[in-house]
């Protein structure tokens, strides 16, 4: 439980340096200062030969790996990354051990990892990681025992996420994206970047037109930069607990536009969900 100010208790920050840790165990990982907000850490790896953000953490988590000798900054030409020390990784040793015994065992995370591979994402350790704000709604269950996620509304977020990374956009965090997106609907010419990362462009500009400017904002809050629910309702100044209806929205119009609504839930259900009907409507027998 978090303290009233807001600030996170021990326990919590614990947890948290611990899925930093397994971040940084990843090959190639390091992680970096966000130049937009100096309390978060971004974990950066290549994929594809592209280098993409792959979860953020509070500062919190790192400082206190760094108490702990776990991990330590090193200097990369003019550039300060985080990466695991030897006893960082001993340490994960001790929380994979089969005899550990504790309230989130690394096993069971590396379980949950493995589960979101099946979800098609090329780095699964990292796409399912407790940070995913979509992993933890596909988790939660209503009153009926129904999950808040469903499997087309998830391929459609991980769908989404992964267009963002190939898009090389979560590097772009002074840049406008705006721009970035009509170039690519204009098929303007993008000098240096990859075919790869023109391609997801131009996947994305599609996304955006079909679920519209203001739901493909929340999606890339959500999917792309990893942002927590009540994260998105203050910035945007909504009620609280409106995100979540407002997100299901935005992934049922994302899985449409990816056809992956007819392949989870059957033609005739994807179908039915697609007509708005007048309080007089009768459908058609």
């Amino acid at each position: 439980m978090k303290k009233r100010s807001g600030t996170p208790t021990r326990e919590e920050t614990g947890r948290a340096m611990r899925r930093l840790l397994q971040a940084l165990a990843e090959p190639g990982a390091r992680g970096a200062l966000s130049p937009l907000e100096a309390s978060t850490l971004v974990v950066l790896a290549a994929r594809k030969g592209v280098t993409v953000a792959r979860a953020r953490f509070a500062a919190a988590a790192s400082d206190a790996a760094l108490a702990e000798g776990l991990a330590r900054w090193e200097q990369d030409g003019g550039e300060r990354r985080l990466a695991l020390t030897d006893a960082g990784r001993a340490h994960l040793r001790r929380l994979s051990a089969p005899d550990v015994d504790q309230a989130e065992p690394f096993r069971a995370q590396h379980a949950s990892y493995a589960l979101r591979q099946l979800e098609k994402a090329a780095r699964p350790t990292l796409v399912n990681d407790a940070e995913s704000p979509l992993a933890w709604l596909a988790r939660r269950k209503d009153r009926e025992g129904r999950t808040f996620l469903d499997a087309a509304q998830l391929d459609a977020g991980e769908r989404f996420r992964r267009d963002i990374e190939q898009a090389q956009l979560l590097q772009r965090v002074t840049a406008n994206w705006e721009a970035t997106i009509n170039a690519a609907r204009r098929g303007a010419n993008a000098g240096a970047v990859s075919e790869v990362a023109i391609d997801a462009r131009r996947r994305l500009a599609r996304a955006f037109d079909a679920v519209g400017p203001e739901l493909a904002g929340l999606l890339t809050d959500v999917c792309g930069y990893l942002k927590g629910l009540e994260l998105v309702e203050s910035e945007r100044g909504w009620p609280p607990r409106s995100a979540k209806g407002v997100l299901k929205i935005a992934l049922d119009r994302l899985a449409r536009h990816y056809g992956l609504a007819v392949e989870a839930r059957g033609r005739d259900r994807a179908e039915s969900l697609l007509h708005w009907g007048a309080e007089d409507y009768r459908p058609r027998v």
